[in-house]
This record gives C-alpha cells, structure tokens and sequence, in this order.
C-alpha cells in the first residue's frame, strides 16, 4: 500500500473519530486524532489480521492501553472492514456494541478490553510473553499515551518486559505532550521518555507519528531487533487534523457541538481532496 493510499484512508479514519465522538456527544477525539496515522499503518500494513476471522489464534494483537481513545481503534477497525462504517454514529450509545472503552467481548477486532490506565501494558507483555511460551509468531502492539505513562504499571510491565526479552513485543507511545490537565510536562513530567525505556531494557525509536515513512522504518527496525522488546516513541499532534483542536489540552475529552462537527468535516473534506490532487 503507498504512503498516499495511508493518507488516504487516516483522514476518513479521522472523519469516523469525529463523527462518532460527535454522535455520541462525549468521548475523546485530541488523543485518537494524534494516533490515527498510527492506527492506520498497524491495521493496513504492519499487522497480520483478518477482519473476516477476527479470533484467529496466529493473528497479531494490538491493545489500546489508553482506552479513552475508542474512537480512533472503532474508527480504523471500521475502515478495515471489521463491522459497518455506520456503527460509529452509535457510540455510548445504549445497546450500541461501541462503549466508550474497549470490550472485547462484544466488538470483532478488540484483542483486550481496557481503559484503566496503565494496565492495558501489563496484558499485551502477558500476550507476548504467551506467544513465546506456546511458541507462536504473531507480534504484540500496544498503543499507550504519554500522560498514561506516568502510571506505576507502565514501569512494572516494562521491568518484566525488558527482564524475559520479549522481542515480540512493541509498546507505542502517543507522545502528543498533552493529557487532561494540561501539558505533561508540567501535570508529572515523564521526560525524558527514550532514556527511561533503555534503562528497562528496551530498543527505543523516536519517530513523527505521522509519517507513514518513519512509522514504516520504525516498525521494521522493531521486527529485526532480537533479545528484547521495542518502545516507539511517536511525536505526534493532538487533535492532528482539525484545526481549532490541534495543541488544545480542552479537546482531550470533549465532543464538538453542530457547529464545531461542521467545521472539523470541512477541514477533513478539504484535506482529503487535496490527497486526490497529488
């Protein structure tokens, strides 16, 4: 697939993560805007997966340790044909299958449900550390947020993960310098990420989380590193895409109203035509 046809798809991933969040009236589009492009690449190039045999036992796994960003997991998987494009509208919705954290009981493509931070680590290292056991090939993915970071679990997991070499392991983290409160820099500084990685036995690469180039080469160099897990730390933008939410901390956990959900569709309209014009 060519880095324009990625393009391609992340913006209408973006339209779905809008839309969605907008139906429902809650939800959290900063933080799934920023790793769209990331969802994107994993769903469409680097993950084995099957949407028509979602269960299979040799698939990779990708867990969404954030949990709170729902909507860029529901809005990738439903471009990837894992359940109709017009579920999303139904989001937080009662009886809808979409809740506003990952349930892997009732959503096709969901490996692990989550949303307590931290944890959702501990259950992908789990995951990898049982593909080794039964030595299986698939490949564990989890995405985490730089403010989720500063939970205690992270660095549990992390000790495991770096002590048992779980080179099949690679733990992304949305670096987009942001969580509720505020810059994460000043809420509990996590920096610097990279040397606190290495210090737990991880090969860590440093990326722009929306260049489908540097996410190519980093995950390729992921999969040639043996003897122990890697940590991707992907510079990204929240709210990449939108124009009045991109670097706005309000937009963590907040959906637009009639107008504001007219002027993001606007921006991504305009976005995907200019793709079509290269």
């Amino acid at each position: 697939m060519t880095k324009l046809e990625l393009e391609k798809i992340a913006v209408e991933v973006r339209k779905g993560i809008v839309t969605s969040v907008h139906s429902a009236k809650s939800g959290h589009p900063g933080g799934s805007l920023s790793a769209a492009d990331i969802f994107t690449y994993l769903y469409f190039v680097e993950m084995h997966v099957d949407p028509a045999n979602p269960k299979d036992e040799n698939r990779d796994r990708f867990v969404l340790s954030k949990g709170h960003v729902a909507p860029g997991l529901y809005a990738t998987l439903a471009q990837r044909g894992f359940f109709p494009v017009e579920e999303l509208t139904g989001l937080r919705h009662i009886g809808s299958m979409l809740q506003g954290h990952p349930d892997m009981k009732h959503i096709p493509g969901v490996d692990m449900s989550s949303g307590s931070l931290g944890q959702g680590f501990s259950a992908a290292v789990g995951m990898a550390l049982a593909g080794k056991m039964d030595g299986k090939d698939y490949r564990v993915y989890a995405l985490a947020g730089d403010g989720e970071i500063q939970e205690g679990q992270i660095w549990e997991a992390s000790m495991f993960a770096g002590a048992r070499k779980l080179d099949n392991l690679v733990l992304i983290v949305d670096n987009n310098g942001l969580q509720i409160d505020g810059n994460i820099a000043d809420v509990c500084s996590p920096y610097p990420i990279e040397d606190k990685f290495r210090a737990f036995n991880f090969h860590v690469i440093t990326i722009n989380g929306h260049d489908f180039d540097e996410i190519a080469a980093a995950l390729k160099e992921a999969r040639e590193t043996k003897g122990m897990p890697t940590a991707i730390i992907a510079k990204t933008v929240k709210g990449k895409g939108v124009s009045f939410m991109e670097n706005e901390a309000g937009w963590h956990g907040k959906a637009p109203n009639d107008e504001e959900y007219a002027i993001a569709m606007e921006d991504l309209r305009k976005a995907g035509e200019a793709l079509c014009q290269k």
